[in-house]
């Protein structure tokens, strides 16, 4: 659904598109800040976290994101995460949207890599990539998870395959995969 004040933004909480985000170059240099909404109309780079959560068995928490989501309603994600607030930390973001996601508190995340994504037409973000265990409940924030379960890889291999993800999720995990030590 459109955003009749921005016809260009899907529906998302005013909290959300007035978040204020650090702009920053190709180089993850801070440039200044912007609101969240001028960031996104404008294609702005800015700075992104993503954690991939396990289980204890090895499992991953996927999910389906809400159709009220500015970026990929409605699509499917192997990691939790969002965007970094200004002046807030990359391991301070991960730590920060795991626990709100996943509606727990405790977490604690391994800084894995970053790169930056880019979906090649409009929208530029530094993705600093992030792991970490769960072994307990989860209560996932329903403003941002309409489904979850905890995959396999083999699981999580077959979905990629035949579900919608969000694509920078997707290269995330992609890059995830490729850069992780063979057992």
């Amino acid at each position: 659904m459109e955003n009749p004040e921005n016809p260009a933004l899907p529906d998302a909480p005013a909290t959300d598109l007035d978040e204020i985000l650090d702009v920053v170059d190709e180089h993850d240099r801070v440039l200044r800040t912007a609101p969240r909404s001028e960031v996104y109309r404008d294609g702005l780079i800015h700075r992104c976290v993503f954690v991939l959560v396990r289980d204890p068995r090895g499992r991953i928490f996927t999910h389906r994101r809400t159709d009220t989501k500015a970026f990929a309603p409605g699509a499917h994600d192997c990691f939790v995460g969002g965007v970094v607030g200004a002046g807030e930390s990359y391991a301070e973001a991960a730590v920060r949207e795991a626990e709100e996601e996943l509606g727990v508190s405790g977490v604690r995340t391994r800084p894995l890599f970053r790169f930056l994504y880019s979906d090649g037409d409009r929208y530029s973000w530094w993705s600093d990539i992030h792991e970490a265990v769960w072994d307990g409940p989860v209560d996932p924030q329903r403003s941002e998870v309409a489904w979850y379960d905890w995959l396999t890889e083999d699981e999580l291999a077959d979905r990629l395959a035949t579900w919608e993800f969000v694509p920078d999720g997707r290269e995330a995990y992609r890059r995830y995969l490729a850069l992780r030590p063979a057992d």
